[in-house]
């Protein structure tokens, strides 16, 4: 995994993880990035210096990426599942009711096409794909 420092159009800066740069580039051709605070779609990475010494040829290789702390990346899943309402397959519909102020304003999760994610991003709804896996993968 990578982090990025991210910003949106509005100068709202957030971190986004990805499994490498050209990750972060395909998700951001298919219009699947937004910004969590304003739900802009125009995101842009920020450049990131490494500040150190010098060092030498073999040592200026980046190491493979590391992969979360497992037990970090549960507390978020855990955090998320106990904060959120699933609305499954109807994920699409309630959020735009919500958006619209047609339902009860709350924290979802549910399942979305990537066609069904590019549409309410470019309809201003914030969304983001979660780490979590399908519940019966759950141990």
């Amino acid at each position: 995994m990578i982090v990025f420092e991210l910003i949106c159009r509005d100068r709202h800066r957030f971190e986004g993880w990805f499994a490498s740069a050209e990750d972060f580039e395909g998700q951001k051709g298919r219009g699947l990035l937004a910004c969590p605070v304003c739900g802009g779609s125009h995101v842009e990475k920020l450049l990131t210096a490494k500040i150190g010494r010098a060092e030498s040829a073999e040592q200026t290789q980046s190491p493979a990426p590391q992969a979360p702390d497992s037990r970090k990346l549960r507390e978020m899943i855990d955090t998320i599942l106990l904060n959120t309402e699933d609305v499954g397959k109807e994920f699409p519909a309630e959020a735009r009711r919500i958006h619209r102020k047609e339902a009860r304003d709350r924290n979802i999760r549910g399942v979305a096409t990537g066609e069904e994610t590019r549409d309410l991003l470019e309809e201003g709804i914030a969304v983001m794909p979660l780490p979590i896996p399908p519940r019966e993968d759950w141990h």
